[in-house]
């Protein structure tokens, strides 16, 4: 007499049975046999999980399916014993026989057939293995370039697309070499079409030709910290600090720390811990991604004294408080938000006299006054006006890397960069590089951005909306305005020029292999040109062209 499992597979007398879980290919169905073989003398004595051989081949059985592409997963599996009762035995799925099978094994199965050619064998048996294609020689030299965890990355999601059925084996070796990055980063350089020149969430300021050229100089060993003619221990960064004073005469040191806001932490720190540190009710700003200027100089161990209102705050107010315990007045340039109408506010001067040390926070990082911002504060004008300090920000309007300014006096400048937390707060060889480059080096993106002439912008639009447009693309040039962002000059509008695109060509763009990002503005995606450099115009086109609807792109 025949038996059946839980599965429904018929066990024949006298065969052994498979062990749980196992699966038998018949007649090109798979049947799902119950558990391991038992005694029906009621001992309950087992196999150890290993089935007869079959075809002269022993084959393994140890409580799992070997499923058709290698992974070995298997299914909970019920055998009957010979009265009659069912058995239950351990496994990662649901038993078949009267219960729904799990949504995650049906996909499993559904790729076995979505992968299965015509003459019945599962075409995943022929997906290349990893070493074989670690020896394909784009491959193997990508190895060399980009490291062995980038690559292998590739391999494995190029093997499990094959795998899903989403690509043949044979398109396995071109598919990983699709899939390499251009670095072993996993920043992706864009093309900055939003508008925005001091984009913060695009890294804010772009560096110059000579920045980077200076950055790929530093990177091996250098003299950062040596003098080459003594042979001794050297001043560290000196020649990039020598390079900020000279742009910044007035003041009488300079100090670098690793971003605007540590320059800000550095002075409270030194000057004002355990002390008040006055500032207006209108100058206490959020500076980005939540952070709070009160929050962060209370962290520092000195105490806020605030004064004035939110609108309007004159010197009597700071002298009213100033006093013993106070450490030093702070003004705050509010770079990334306006207060007009009925205002008012203590100018540097002013507040200089009041006979403690004033400390200016510019943000936004002018070294000098700029025509095309006459708002926006700047080092040299406040320093010449009293302040003791002035801090900022070197990835901003300077154009330069991420890195906090500290220019004032030099006493005072020395004390801080002695401080014990200057240590932990000190830039490496790699921004010192950048900054020098940045100061003394031709003009950078951010100041060409600024300067740009509207009519040679518009120029450009048209004649990449021209070229774009004979391709067959919805696209026309269109005036527009720019803005600085990155916390400076609030308000101020630059007039300048776009291509505008349907409204969908904004996913595309972004997702494309060069990846653009623009604006959205009255339903239509607009790329706005004055951030983006003239050389890049070409590269802008085809990435236009890649996102046309129904363009093949590769990823």
């Amino acid at each position: 007499m025949e038996q059946r499992t839980a599965s429904g597979a018929e066990q024949r007398p006298g065969a052994a049975r498979r062990s749980s879980g196992g699966a038998e290919r018949r007649g090109g169905t798979f049947g799902r046999r119950g558990g391991t073989s038992e005694r029906c003398d009621g001992t309950g004595e087992g196999r150890d999980g290993t089935s007869e051989p079959r075809g002269g081949t022993s084959e393994r059985r140890a409580g799992t399916s070997a499923s058709r592409d290698g992974t070995g997963e298997g299914r909970d599996a019920t055998s009957r014993n010979c009265d009659g009762t069912p058995e239950r035995y351990d496994s990662p799925f649901e038993p078949r026989g009267g219960t729904a099978e799990r949504s995650a094994d049906h996909a499993v199965r559904s790729a076995e057939h979505s992968v299965r050619p015509p003459d019945g064998t599962d075409a995943r048996r022929h997906i290349p293995r990893t070493d074989h294609l670690l020896r394909d020689p784009r491959l193997s030299a990508a190895v060399e370039r980009l490291g062995a965890v980038v690559v292998k990355a590739a391999v494995r999601e190029a093997q499990t697309r094959a795998r899903e059925g989403r690509i043949p084996p044979e398109q396995v070796p071109e598919t990983a070499v699709a899939l390499l990055p251009g670095t072993a980063s996993g920043l992706r350089p864009v093309i900055n079409a939003t508008g925005v020149l001091l984009h913060t969430n695009l890294g804010r300021a772009p560096l110059s030709p000579a920045a980077r050229q200076a950055v790929q100089e530093a990177a091996g060993p250098t003299d950062v910290e040596l003098d080459l003619a003594t042979g001794v221990r050297a001043r560290r960064g000196r020649s990039a600090l020598a390079a900020l004073h000279q742009r910044v005469p007035s003041a009488g040191a300079a100090h670098v720390v690793n971003n605007g806001a540590a320059a800000l932490v550095l002075a409270a720190t030194a000057l004002a811990a355990g002390k008040e540190i006055v500032v207006s009710r209108g100058e206490m700003v959020e500076i980005g991604d939540g952070f709070r200027l009160p929050d962060l100089l209370v962290s520092t161990g000195a105490r806020l004294r605030e004064v004035g209102t939110t609108n309007r705050t004159a010197a009597a107010d700071y002298a009213a408080v100033v006093g013993p315990d106070t450490g030093f007045v702070l003004k705050v340039h509010p770079s990334n938000f306006r207060i007009t109408g009925f205002t008012r506010s203590a100018g540097t001067a002013e507040l200089a006299a009041l006979g403690v040390p004033v400390v200016v926070d510019i943000g936004s990082g002018l070294l000098a006054p700029h025509p095309a911002l006459p708002e926006e504060p700047d080092a040299d004008t406040e320093l010449r006006a009293g302040a003791a300090l002035v801090t900022a920000s070197g990835d901003k309007l300077l154009g330069g890397p991420q890195c906090g300014l500290l220019l004032g006096e030099s006493d005072l400048v020395r004390a801080l960069a002695r401080h014990p937390l200057a240590r932990a707060l000190r830039v490496d060889k790699l921004t010192l590089a950048a900054l020098e480059a940045t100061l003394s080096g031709p003009p950078t993106p951010t100041a060409l951005a600024l300067t740009a002439d509207p009519a040679g912008l518009r120029a450009r639009a048209e004649r990449l909306a021209g070229g774009l447009a004979a391709d067959g693309i919805d696209v026309r040039a269109v005036d527009s305005f720019a803005t600085v962002g990155g916390g400076g000059a609030p308000g101020v509008t630059l007039p300048s020029a776009a291509l505008s695109l349907p409204e969908p060509y904004a996913a595309a763009l972004r997702t494309g292999p060069v990846p653009v990002v623009g604006r959205l503005e009255a339903g239509r995606c607009l790329l706005d040109l004055r951030a983006v450099p003239e050389q890049d115009d070409a590269r802008l086109a085809d990435a236009v062209r890649r996102a046309r609807p129904g363009q093949e792109r590769r990823s």
